[in-house]
């Protein structure tokens, strides 16, 4: 039986629900009419509970425990009964699946069952959805807009919004023995990945103007391929000078070191000679101050968001180059090695690729008469550039004597 109880001139309720002891604090002070009021919400709480229509959420919205004991209800409803609503089971099955899942792709899909999947099947028993009913739903996707401009979803983010119903649904026709209505549903056809990778010289032009503090930290992004949160999530103990590696087993996303984007993003990147005394000169800025490579004066890794508007962005306007984001520089690594004919194989392992699929299908313009080589022709090819550029600026030196 639930109980009020009082703590700091504060009212909360003491009751048990699907087993677990509950205790929620409320606004109400500690007087006896108040005591009155709170007896009979509980009066009520009681009843609902006793017939199975109680709903936590409602009652404490604010609630940290809310969520869990709205899955255990959920839980215990499919378990209870022959045929699930759907939401019933696709919290069930985000309960199940939500441990093997990254922070941030856990809230991607719990945004995309409440923004998306919810609203439409909500409380229809998962085996009447049938194909046309998610044909239909793909095809209202289409038709959404959002943003000031009102733009419509592009066919990847329809994708990636289909993506977990087609788990759920898959998931339960097997446990529930009902025809998968997402069987032979294909992805929509995206448009090729647009890169705008530099060219070399721009590479060399971007290197030299920037400022004198983030040279060594865009000299690694450019010659390593490395993504945005692996590389400011890099720390000294996972830099091995004498093995000229950089080990990826850790990324930082949203301020927090998590495991690395996928299986194959666990990698050993080989170090090219720039790279390599790159890291050296960096090592005696900051080795010191931060456990990680590339750190604030105050050792805190860097904060991407505020490196792009103070550093990035101005660099590429100053040298009148085309504006476009940081990721660009794990594309011009990818498109670098190509023109330089390394071996597909060693560029997909740099990259943290499983297969060279996604270099063809993205790099394909880039692709010469491949030549069987491990990093070598890469060096061959800056090497040249920089004596370019030596002959270059002697030239001109001469023009003026």
């Amino acid at each position: 039986m639930a109980s009020i109880r009082s703590r700091g001139k504060k009212l909360f309720v003491d009751f048990r629900y699907l087993g677990v002891r509950c205790r929620e604090t409320t606004n109400l002070i500690d007087t006896p009419e108040n005591r009155k009021k709170l007896q009979k919400v509980i009066e009520k709480m009681e009843a609902e509970i006793v017939l199975g229509t109680f709903n936590y959420a409602q009652y404490f919205p604010k609630s940290d425990k809310a969520q869990q004991m709205m899955s255990l209800n959920d839980r215990k409803e499919c378990i209870n009964t022959n045929v699930p609503s759907f939401k019933q089971f696709a919290e069930l099955w985000f309960s199940e699946k939500e441990i093997e899942w990254r922070d941030t792709y856990k809230r991607k899909v719990r945004e995309i069952i409440d923004m998306y999947l919810l609203p439409e099947f909500k409380g229809r028993p998962i085996e009447s959805i049938k194909k046309t009913d998610v044909l239909a739903f793909r095809s209202s996707l289409a038709k959404v807009t959002r943003g000031k401009a009102n733009k419509h979803l592009s066919a990847a983010r329809i994708n990636s919004i289909m993506v977990p119903l087609g788990m759920i649904l898959k998931e339960a026709s097997k446990r529930y023995k009902f025809e998968n209505p997402y069987k032979d549903i294909k992805s929509l056809k995206e448009p090729r990945t647009s890169i705008q990778p530099f060219t070399l010289d721009e590479v060399w032009k971007f290197i030299n103007w920037v400022r004198e503090d983030y040279r060594n930290y865009y000299l690694v992004r450019f010659f390593t391929g490395m993504r945005t949160s692996e590389i400011d999530g890099l720390t000294w103990e996972n830099v091995d000078f004498d093995r000229r590696e950089i080990v990826i087993n850790q990324a930082l996303v949203k301020g927090k070191i998590v495991p690395p984007k996928t299986q194959e993003s666990y990698r050993a990147i080989q170090m090219s000679p720039w790279v390599y005394d790159a890291l050296k000169e960096q090592h005696k800025v900051t080795y010191k101050r931060s456990k990680y490579v590339f750190c604030s004066h105050t050792g805190e890794p860097f904060d991407y968001n505020n490196v792009n508007k103070r550093v990035w962005h101005p660099t590429l306007k100053a040298l009148g180059l085309k504006k476009r984001n940081a990721y660009q520089t794990r594309h011009t690594a990818a498109t670098l090695w190509l023109a330089a004919g390394e071996s597909p194989e060693w560029i997909a392992y740099q990259m943290g690729h499983s297969t060279t699929k996604m270099l063809f299908n993205t790099y394909s313009r880039y692709v010469p008469n491949m030549t069987r080589q491990d990093g070598s022709a890469f060096e061959a090819l800056v090497n040249r550039s920089q004596m370019n550029l030596v002959s270059n600026h002697k030239e001109s030196d001469n023009e003026k004597d």
